[in-house]
């Protein structure tokens, strides 16, 4: 049966933006689905989430099992009777490797966190979203699909092109049925995923902010807010876009 209230799934909720995402759209009237690997943060995050009153459950599963993304989203599905949001926000760098010494292991590493997740989880929910309300899919890119990422990053930028491709693609494919697909490009945010330089080189951290042109580092409700407004009614005419949220980093100055 059909549930009357919104459901999102946000993969990669655990923490960091990821996180603030699913608390945003939780405080938009959402009911909110948080992926990740780490039960006992999950467990802890969702605490976090009803104690602010928003409804909120945790479904435990790694983003590049196909199996595991395919059951576990159809029983959210199923469970609801409808998805209104899918937010890819799992993913990572992976690590560093230069290609002369990349192992085939760490390239399809990379690419399946970054990109066959992206494929799993939005084949598996597109049922689901063909039930919902101004149902959307929300993909991650990077400023390194477009400059191929730093020394060693190369297969974190080509697996994050692909994100920016299989995002116009979706688009595409599912307009017919009223499902819109855009990607979000964060710049630098001040998340965890920076803590071993701000703890090792803070100067290092802190200078990262004199290329960006606002003159500071983003902070994760940056990310929230833009897709709080993309997954909204406000939105309802974008599809296949990608959206810089790096406060003009992409720019250089």
């Amino acid at each position: 049966m059909k549930s009357q209230e919104k459901i999102a799934i946000v993969t990669g909720a655990t923490g960091g933006i990821g996180f603030e995402v699913a608390k945003r759209l939780g405080k938009d009237g959402f009911t909110v689905v948080l992926n990740g690997i780490n039960d006992e943060a999950g467990a802890e995050r969702v605490a976090e989430l009803v104690a602010e009153g928003i409804k909120a459950e945790y479904c435990g599963f790694d983003v590049t099992n196909e199996d595991a993304v395919t059951s576990n989203i159809k029983k959210i599905g199923e469970k609801y009777g409808r998805i209104d949001a899918l937010v890819n926000n799992a993913g990572g760098l992976g690590g560093r490797s230069r290609f002369e010494v990349m192992t085939t292991e760490f390239y399809r590493n990379v690419m399946a966190l970054n990109l066959d997740s992206v494929f799993f989880a939005s084949r598996a929910a597109i049922p689901f979203l063909k039930e919902g309300d101004l149902p959307t899919i929300i993909n991650y890119t990077s400023n390194a699909a477009w400059n191929a990422g730093g020394p060693g990053a190369g297969i974190y930028g080509t697996s994050k092109a692909g994100v920016h491709t299989i995002t116009r693609a979706l688009a595409k494919d599912l307009a017919e049925y009223g499902i819109r697909v855009n990607a979000v490009s964060p710049g630098t945010i001040d998340t965890p995923f920076h803590k071993q330089i701000k703890s090792t080189k803070p100067e290092v951290f802190a200078s990262w902010a004199n290329n960006i042109m606002l003159g500071r580092l983003g902070q994760p409700q940056d990310v929230a807010g833009v897709i709080s407004f993309l997954v909204s009614k406000d939105a309802s005419f974008m599809t296949a876009e990608t959206v810089q949220i790096g406060g003009g980093q992409a720019l250089g100055i």
